[in-house]
């Protein structure tokens, strides 16, 4: 054979190779980066069901402010709900809300739980007693094990005394809705009443407002909510989860950039 058309037959030859790895590499990038393509991802989120009105709740509160501190940037979420219905026992909790009480109950409903103070609910499949730091470090490193193919990204834009969150959501069900928690990250209070009288509790994480939303047919979309007096970026944050509506499980969860 001519040298010439055999360095030619060699040189098609490497070239069509060449295409071919090409696009298998583009195949395959594409394949990773699709959007149906979502990671599996491991997160906790803890509500801590208190009150200011409780005795047994400042260790509980104590414990949960250090997981949040020492969490760093793992996703470890927490939440502190303050419930109403200890009101009445001789002193008002300034931070607490009737929908947290409502929540909890519903909670309890199908968790088969009784209903207390310091309760802590774990990914909305798990409880605990929030001040038992043995059951609390275990149920966060259960939490972390499981993984979910769900993928929630949220972003913030403070419109004077609202916030706008965009949200884009993969590998939701259409039972899931979209919850925003409005998180002030430390408060301090003294007690003038009640089991508490006298004392000086420090708080963490508690949340001033919880909304839900329905996501969109699209699964992404934009949401405005109310921000709270004195809101600021510093003290407080922004935390978004998914929950089914049906077995209350938490299948997401993220901080809002």
């Amino acid at each position: 054979m001519n040298p010439l058309k055999t360095l030619s037959f060699v040189a098609v030859t490497v070239m069509l190779f060449i295409v071919a790895a090409c696009k298998n590499a583009e195949t395959a990038f594409n394949k990773i980066n699709s959007t149906n393509a979502v990671p599996d991802k491991d997160f906790a989120l803890l509500e801590l069901f208190t009150s200011e009105g409780c005795s047994s709740c400042p260790p509980a509160d104590h414990l949960l402010a250090r997981i949040q501190k020492e969490a760093g940037t793992r996703p470890i979420y927490v939440l502190s709900e303050h419930v109403d219905y200890w009101d009445d026992m001789g002193w008002k909790d300034i931070f607490s809300q009737r929908q947290f009480s409502q929540r909890q109950y519903r909670y309890d409903n199908l968790l088969k739980a009784q209903v207390y103070t310091p309760q802590l609910i774990i990914n909305g499949k798990a409880q605990c007693l929030g001040s038992d730091e043995a059951a609390v470090n275990s149920a966060v490193k259960n939490a972390l094990k499981t993984k979910t193919k769900v993928n929630l990204d949220l972003k913030a834009t403070q419109r004077e005394k609202e916030m706008e969150i965009a949200y884009k959501v993969i590998g939701n069900s259409p039972g899931d809705k979209l919850l925003i928690a409005v998180v002030q990250k430390q408060a301090v209070s003294k007690i003038g009443d009640g089991e508490n009288r006298g004392k000086t509790l420090n708080h963490a994480q508690i949340v001033r407002s919880l909304l839900s939303f329905s996501i969109s047919g699209a699964n992404k979309g934009v949401e405005q909510i109310l921000l709270p007096d004195r809101y600021n970026v510093d003290d407080f944050e922004i935390i978004g989860f998914l929950q089914d509506q049906k077995t209350n499980e938490i299948v997401g969860a993220v901080r809002a950039d």
